[in-house]
């Protein structure tokens, strides 16, 4: 018997139908990946089910009765628990308030921090965590922060956990700790539903797959009757030879003028130390490394968010200082920033005006675009990049990941940059997202604009990067260009 149940369920937005007629079903004792492209309505169907939205037409059935919650707190209370991408926990306070706040125990009517700690050390315990409960959650590692949340959600009689992108902040290590939680949990009875874009994990871990497109169900299948392109084929609606056919129109460029941005010895105490940084129009240079490796410091120097003490900077010829995102962008460089949550979009305001922020910023307060001036601008990008909206008046909170990035993009074309570095672009957006991000960048070196790529995903650095700097320790550890360029060489110099 299904644990949960979705029949017919639809949701509708400001004219645009989120979900049409989706059923969607979980077994206890089951790990089931939900996929699908930005978009798809995954989020949309989780909240619904947790009571975040209600459906515009459809039921949920959960523990075989229909449920209507109200809340994510009804949900709670029915045995549904939820640990979505950024941890929302609060920082400041101990692990163990963390885990029992809004359900304290009590005594004598004030907070029982003893009898708290017990519960948080119970909780954690089904986790096979042992950590000291009294400490700040701020003092542990983004990989604890993570199995403390899924700790909190446990905490109650949960018979359903939803984990929404719980690695993408996740080393290696830490994703195999959090699978072993994850199958024992599984053992134990629970049902998981695990909603990620990394597909090897996808097969790691999950039973069943289900797959949404564009609002609309594809199909659920067992994880080992579903080979991984069939899979990618289905989510973005393409067969394995048009995907192949996308990949394979990607063109290097292989002409290039002169140096754009060059660095010698840059640094900066703590945060990377001196390096040599040097990109000429119409290349796509790479910075590879693992996480924490100096890919982000670097670029953070380079726009000038980060102020550099030691070595020197030129664009085209001319010496510079970038001590602040400011001069950068007057002299035409533009940052694309990992986060684009926090350093990106503007949630409330449209998308035509997240479009125009930075040209508007560097072409100064008094010189005003008229309105009919920024509707043609932000029309001209959202075709160019063929960004899925209505129009330029929506809310980009109302996008998707992957069309929320092309926002970004858009945003710094509009300043007509000569450098343009992206820092994890296609992190968290799914693979058609992903292939028509890459073209594009190969499209701009094409037309002669200096790129700096920065991924997590090795291969997109070789498939993309006419040049590659490898970092390690925060130290440039070597560099390989042109036919050199393979995951074999970089992983060498990785690993030293």
């Amino acid at each position: 018997m299904d644990l949960l149940q979705t029949k017919g369920v639809e949701k509708q937005f400001l004219g645009v139908k989120a979900l049409k007629g989706v059923d969607f079903s979980v077994k206890a004792g089951e790990i089931h990946a939900l996929m699908g492209e930005n978009g798809a309505g995954k989020s949309t169907l989780i909240k619904i089910i947790t009571g975040v939205y209600p459906a515009s037409a459809g039921s949920v059935y959960f523990n075989g009765k229909e449920c209507k919650f109200r809340s994510p707190l009804d949900a709670e209370h029915a045995g549904i628990s939820t640990v979505y991408q950024e941890v929302n926990l609060l920082p400041d306070l101990s692990v163990a308030e963390n885990i029992c706040i809004g359900r304290e125990p009590r005594k004598f009517g004030f907070i029982d921090k003893k009898q708290c700690k017990v519960q948080a050390r119970k909780a954690l315990g089904r986790l096979d965590i042992d950590i000291n409960v009294g400490e700040n959650l701020s003092s542990y590692s983004i990989a604890i922060q993570q199995l403390v949340a899924i700790a909190r959600a446990l905490d109650v009689d949960c018979k359903l956990l939803i984990l929404d992108e719980p690695t993408s902040s996740l080393d290696e290590n830490e994703v195999k700790e959090l699978f072993k939680v994850m199958k024992k949990l599984r053992e134990e009875g629970m049902a998981i539903i695990f909603i990620t874009h990394f597909l090897d994990q996808v097969y790691e871990v999950s039973d069943r797959i289900t797959i949404l497109r564009d609002g609309q169900l594809v199909g659920s299948y067992d994880a080992k009757d579903l080979p991984r392109i069939e899979m990618v084929a289905k989510m973005i609606g393409k067969t394995p030879d048009e995907i192949n056919q996308m990949q394979a129109g990607i063109v290097k460029n292989t002409k290039f003028g002169d140096v754009v941005y060059e660095a010698k010895n840059i640094g900066r105490v703590g945060t990377i130390s001196p390096v040599d940084v040097n990109v000429r129009a119409g290349e796509q240079l790479g910075l590879a490394g693992l996480l924490g490796s100096g890919r982000s410091e670097i670029a953070q120097i380079i726009f000038g968010v980060d102020p550099h003490d030691s070595g020197t900077m030129t664009m085209s010829g001319q010496s510079v200082n970038f001590n602040s995102p400011q001069k950068a962008v007057k002299a035409k460089v533009a940052l694309i920033a990992e986060d684009r949550k926090v350093t990106g979009i503007i949630p409330d305001l449209t998308i035509r005006e997240n479009i125009m922020l930075a040209l508007q910023a560097s072409n100064g307060m008094w010189k005003t675009m008229t309105l009919k001036q920024q509707e043609e601008m932000a029309d001209k990008y959202i075709k160019l990049l063929r960004i899925k909206t209505p129009s330029g008046e929506q809310l980009i909170k109302h996008l998707s990941g992957g069309n929320q990035q092309k926002v970004l993009i858009a945003r710094w074309l509009a300043t007509n940059p000569k450098l343009l570095i992206l820092d994890e672009p296609t992190r968290g957006i799914d693979v058609g997202a992903k292939a028509e991000i890459e073209a594009l960048t190969q499209q701009l070196c094409g037309e002669g604009m200096a790129v700096i790529f920065i991924s997590s995903e090795l291969e997109e650095v070789v498939r993309d990067c006419d040049r590659v700097i490898v970092l390690r320790d925060r130290k440039k550890v070597g560099e390989v260009a042109g036919s050199d360029i393979s995951l074999k060489n970089i992983m060498k110099l990785i690993a030293g």
